[in-house]
């Protein structure tokens, strides 16, 4: 039986480095990616977009060997061409990772093509150079999302990448925001997107303004008329 432990990124981390050996190419998305620049809420998860191909599937296959891991070649094989999620297991630490395919949904190709590379702290304290979407690519992500489920937390994590970036925090010089990108995917996803998008701008711009005014003022919090 595999040991209950609290939550944590170790099987995460370690698929990245094993990506990174393997020269498989991935991006991180989502929330965790949304931490590099300014999401504060904690996430146990790490979305991780692979372009996959016969020689990356059995590398990964190769570093997860039963009977500790579940790593499926045959699974990886039929998600990439189903475009469907397959997962890696630690069944020594009870600890799943869902993977996704770049065939399974076409619009992070974009993101894809547009990625960088961004450093994290690993739990031992060194620091790891990992693949990211740009911000406004996690941006566009969350839209979508939030058009597909209405959810606040999309709301609220698009809030504080805004007012991280209003504020002149910067990500880094390969990541300035581009608005103008944001302001155009979001009008192909429709009127009520672009409106919530506009919205969440103004509220972000006056409370970067607010606390560039009193620099010693608690942290605001996304409106609830969003």
């Amino acid at each position: 039986m595999p040991t209950k432990r609290d939550p944590d990124l170790s099987l995460f981390f370690d698929i990245l480095r094993t990506l990174e050996a393997a020269n498989i190419p991935y991006m991180i998305i989502g929330a965790y990616a949304g931490t590099m620049y300014g999401i504060s809420r904690v996430t146990y998860d790490i979305d991780i977009v692979v372009d996959l191909n016969d020689v990356g599937i059995e590398a990964l296959a190769s570093a997860y060997p039963l009977p500790r891991y579940y790593a499926d070649p045959y699974q990886m094989r039929t998600s990439v061409q189903m475009g469907i999620m397959f997962n890696i297991i630690d069944t020594e630490r009870g600890e799943k990772a869902d993977l996704i395919p770049l065939t399974m949904v076409s619009r992070y190709r974009i993101a894809f093509q547009n990625r960088i590379q961004q450093p994290i702290e690993l739990p031992d304290g060194h620091i790891m150079a990992v693949w990211c979407a740009r911000p406004e690519d996690i941006i566009v992500g969350k839209l979508m999302a939030w058009a597909e489920g209405r959810s606040r937390k999309h709301a609220a994590d698009i809030y504080e990448i805004l007012v991280f970036h209003y504020l002149h925090i910067a990500f880094d010089l390969r990541a300035s925001l581009d608005e103008a990108y944001i302001d155009q995917r979001a009008a192909q996803l429709g009127q009520d997107v672009l409106e919530f998008w506009h919205a969440i701008q103004t509220q972000a711009r006056d409370e970067a303004a607010r606390q560039q005014q009193s620099p010693s003022a608690a942290r605001g919090t996304i409106k609830d008329n969003l």
